[in-house]
């Protein structure tokens, strides 16, 4: 069965990430409205746009807009498009026109790619998942569900970023590294060999400082 097109998109959340998505879905040019969902109730407007209701509402909002959940912690983003998709919502992948997709690149829903970005040849990107600002991610990579990038990232080829995993701005990480799910990289940490233990790494060349279990990006 072949999806109804919306002409309408609500995002789900209205902060700093959620404007520079809607800033993307303005430059799409697919939605004929864009409006969000906010669980602060005293914020009506974020970047011009109307904040229509908070997250309680979202159930009600399925079957009229495309969705998306623009939240940056990775948890609690793949908490509620779990249950969108539960509930059959459509949710739209999102790609910055001034962002470089490669030959053979699959990108599943959820997931927006910022202005800048590099996305070289058969690479999947999974679901929910932020691949931010002037980020460059390589050859035959694999990057899991729900995973954040963030700014100025630098991933070399035939790399495997497990699910759920933070990787800080201005991170590296080699050729041929494979990184567990649920691990968190520091501003500026450089991996060189494989992480098989979940936790929070900072560093040249990255250690392991403490374990991840418990920390919160909100």
């Amino acid at each position: 069965m072949n999806e109804i097109k919306k002409n309408k998109l609500l995002i789900i959340g209205a902060s700093g990430h959620g404007k520079v998505v809607a800033d993307i879905a303005f430059k799409l040019n697919k939605w004929q409205r864009i409006a969000f969902l906010d669980d602060d109730e005293s914020l009506k407007v974020s970047l011009g746009l109307d904040v229509v209701g908070t997250l309680k509402d979202m159930h009600t909002c399925i079957d009229d807009w495309d969705m998306f959940v623009a939240i940056g912690k990775n948890s609690l983003r793949e908490t509620i498009q779990l249950k969108l998709e539960a509930q059959a919502a459509t949710i739209p992948v999102l790609i910055h026109p001034q962002a470089i997709i490669g030959k053979d690149v699959e990108i599943s829903k959820g997931t927006v790619i910022m202005a800048g970005s590099v996305i070289n040849s058969s690479t999947v990107i999974g679901k929910g998942s932020i691949i931010n600002t002037g980020s460059t991610v390589d050859h035959d990579n694999l990057i899991e569900n729900f995973v954040h990038i963030s700014p100025g990232v630098h991933i070399a080829g035939t790399v495997k970023i497990g699910h759920g995993s933070w990787l800080g701005i201005g991170s590296i990480v080699s050729n041929n590294v494979k990184i567990i799910k649920n691990t968190i990289l520091g501003a500026g940490s450089v991996v060189i060999k494989d992480i098989n233990e979940p936790g929070v790494y900072i560093g040249i060349p990255a250690r392991r400082i403490k374990d991840g279990e418990n920390f919160d990006f909100s």
